[in-house]
């Protein structure tokens, strides 16, 4: 008698063991689980924006040509610049606008000149200085450079003032004479344009800020039908055909992210679009959103981007790009395969097996960070 009551308590345990993780094992397979976990992550999931990361992305004027290092001094005085376009060009003086962007100009000569004069000092042999008077041709010099644009640079900063406050007076109190190259002026209005592009409104529906570029995230590669080529995957292609249709809406900069970049650059092309900001050394999602901000941010800022992904990946992804100073406006690109009704239901379980994957992923960045990410590309 013992022994049959140890049997169904046996039984017992393991019925209450098994049915629940049968029902849950049904779930799975259900069209509702993965939809369960893309609402809770996108409840749960933070997407406030770094506010000292985004100082980086603030200038908001987005290049595709841009390519100073961030950071540089030459990057530093086109910060400087565009600050000051940005407070001038609401009064549209043309005077205005053209004494900075003369000013600017000559700020770029002056810097470089300067990192090439400290580049040949590096290179000199060191010697030993003669104590010496000043010759009359010595002090002469002395005096030419006491009136060059770089002392004047120099004359109302201490020397622990930022950078940035020193090229704001330059820009603002040198004196030059204004341009007369038809070039010169085009370039200013071109400047003026950017400005006014970028700055241009408030989507006052969500409370987002315009968009300067789409931002396209790599889902992979596969050989083609003939088994040899590297083509794009089906995730990467629907991500891609996404961009296609957003792109007639809204004619931004696109950046390709991760090591399949030039393969999206190549499928984008054979359907007629440019895509020119390739960020091609990311392998993971971390650094998708870490290599692309930095390129955004060479590239001279995109405060606000439209990010395109799929819907499982999007809440990681925003919680990562807010990381690093961007918001985003989320596209869902489609999966693969489609949610049933509950046949076949192994596309239903496809979608199951993404939502784990990326709640798993979620939780482990959120506690722990990627260490597998990479600070630099």
């Amino acid at each position: 008698m013992a022994k049959v009551r140890w049997i169904v308590g046996l039984v017992r345990i393991i019925t209450i063991l098994f049915v629940p993780l049968g029902c849950f094992v049904l779930f799975l397979y259900s069209p509702f689980y993965s939809q369960l976990v893309v609402k809770g992550l996108n409840h749960f999931v933070p997407v406030d924006v770094n506010e000292v990361a985004a100082q980086s992305q603030k200038a908001g004027a987005l290049s595709e040509h841009e390519t100073l290092e961030p950071g540089s001094n030459l990057w530093i005085a086109r910060q400087a610049y565009l600050k000051l376009m940005e407070k001038t060009f609401q009064s549209e003086k043309p005077e205005d606008l053209r004494l900075i962007q003369a000013r600017y100009k000559l700020l770029q000569q002056l810097i470089i000149k300067e990192q090439e004069r400290e580049n040949a000092e590096e290179n000199k042999p060191t010697s030993i200085p003669l104590m010496t008077e000043k010759s009359e041709q010595d002090q002469e010099r002395s005096a030419v450079a006491a009136s060059t644009p770089m002392e004047f640079l120099q004359w109302n900063t201490p020397d622990n003032q930022a950078l940035m406050g020193k090229y704001v007076a330059f820009l603002e109190t040198y004196p030059v004479e204004l341009p007369i190259d038809q070039d010169e002026k085009d370039e200013t209005n071109k400047d003026l344009v950017e400005l006014k592009k970028n700055k241009d409104g408030v989507n006052e529906s969500q409370g987002v800020a315009q968009p300067y570029a789409i931002v396209v995230l790599g889902g992979g590669l596969t050989l083609g039908a003939n088994g040899k080529d590297i083509v794009v995957n089906n995730y990467t292609r629907l991500r891609l055909e996404k961009t296609l249709q957003v792109e007639k809406q809204y004619p931004l900069p696109i950046v390709l992210s991760g090591v399949e970049a030039p393969y999206m650059q190549a499928w984008l092309k054979k359907r007629g679009i440019e895509a020119k900001l390739l960020e091609n050394r990311s392998m993971n999602t971390c650094e998708n959103s870490r290599f692309s901000s930095l390129l955004l941010q060479k590239k001279g800022g995109a405060p606000t981007i439209i990010l395109i992904t799929d819907e499982y990946h999007m809440p990681r992804t925003r919680r990562l790009f807010a990381l690093n100073g961007i918001e985003t406006v989320p596209v869902n690109a489609p999966m693969p395969t489609t949610l049933t009704d509950w046949q076949p239901s192994a596309q239903n379980y496809d979608h199951s097996r993404r939502a784990n994957y990326e709640m798993l992923a979620t939780i482990r960045d959120t506690l722990f960070g990627s260490s597998d990410c990479r600070e630099i590309p």
